[in-house]
């Protein structure tokens, strides 16, 4: 809880109202809605939505951005990714990149239809893993005007290469061929079976990037299960579907974004960096690349003295006014 962590901080500046609307699919998505109480009536405000960490919920990052971006002056919407949190989906954890990109446009129908929100200055801001689903949307999704990510992973390259390009050929064959196998077993009536995620406990051969996700997910600085959730299922996909992301390719085409300006924010220490300068470097004008010093990963989840609020603040009063 030290350095600034305040994963659950909460603002009087601020109303939250529970929401759900339907994507394309039929499946409810259930969101978070945050308008600044000195709203005046008659007046349409901009909007921005909050996509989750990859296997988080709303109540994890989400939250805390759309409320201190509604304190502000915008209103905005943490929604739970379809198959997360209290969103629909069954069963719950599938990877389903192309469903979870329709969330955000989902939001922005949702949003479009609110007396309050001007639905010409609607933005989008996704943390990690949803930076990737946010792109993906926005790029066939033009009412989305204004894209920032944080800490974002490229879920479809993440699995396909692993982080800097770690995973041999060898080894993604054997994530198919587990996945494969798997979705067979449930098929026939067996268990569901779950990716390791973060894990439930430490040891000496933990690794520093497991660490880094422990100390959010699995201590009070994070930890949230949403109603008839496992705390120790939190954060772990199900196996039989993540090779889906084998065939997610976010970044393709994401010039094609433009004239629309895209921001980039990433810890110069995190390990995720890599996608955040991958994306910048395909993106066209105009974009930006926010790099925090002495950030990690994990560390822009939830450390508000590091989270660069007023580039944020900015970037979406600008390109939303």
């Amino acid at each position: 809880m030290s350095n600034g962590a305040d994963n659950f901080y909460k603002s009087d500046k601020v109303t939250l109202k529970k929401v759900e609307f339907n994507n394309q699919y039929k499946m409810k998505v259930a969101g978070n809605l945050f308008i600044p109480k000195d709203q005046k009536q008659g007046i349409k405000y901009p909007a921005i939505i909050v996509g989750h960490p990859m296997g988080a919920v709303k109540e994890q990052s989400s939250n805390l951005y759309a409320t201190k971006l509604a304190e502000h002056g915008f209103v905005t919407l943490a929604i739970d990714l379809s198959f997360w949190g209290e969103s629909e989906g069954k069963p719950g954890h599938l990877v389903a990149p192309e469903i979870y990109s329709d969330d955000f446009s989902a939001a922005v129908d949702f949003l479009s239809t609110q007396s309050f929100v001007d639905k010409e200055r609607i933005g989008v801001l996704g943390i990690c893993g949803s930076g990737s689903f946010a792109i993906s949307a926005a790029k066939i999704d033009p009412r989305m005007k204004a894209i920032a990510t944080v800490s974002m992973y490229d879920m479809g390259a993440a699995v396909r290469n692993g982080l800097r390009k770690s995973t041999t050929l060898e080894q993604r064959r054997e994530i198919i061929k587990s996945a494969i196998e798997q979705r067979f077993v449930e098929f026939t009536g067996g268990e569901i079976q779950y990716v390791p995620g973060t894990v439930n406990k430490l040891d000496e051969n933990t690794n520093p990037i497991q660490r880094e996700f422990y100390d959010f997910y699995r201590t009070a600085r994070g930890a949230y299960a949403p109603k008839g959730e496992l705390p120790e299922l939190t954060t772990k996909p199900m196996l039989s579907s993540i090779s889906k992301f084998m065939n997610f390719y976010p970044f393709n085409d994401i010039d094609t974004i433009s004239p629309r300006p895209m921001m980039f924010i990433a810890g110069e220490e995190a390990h995720s960096i890599e996608f955040s300068q991958d994306a910048y470097k395909r993106a066209a004008e105009p974009k930006e690349l926010v790099l925090v010093k002495g950030a990690g990963h994990v560390d822009l989840y939830d450390r508000v003295n590091l989270i660069p609020w007023n580039k944020l603040t900015s970037f979406f009063t600008k390109n939303l006014k």
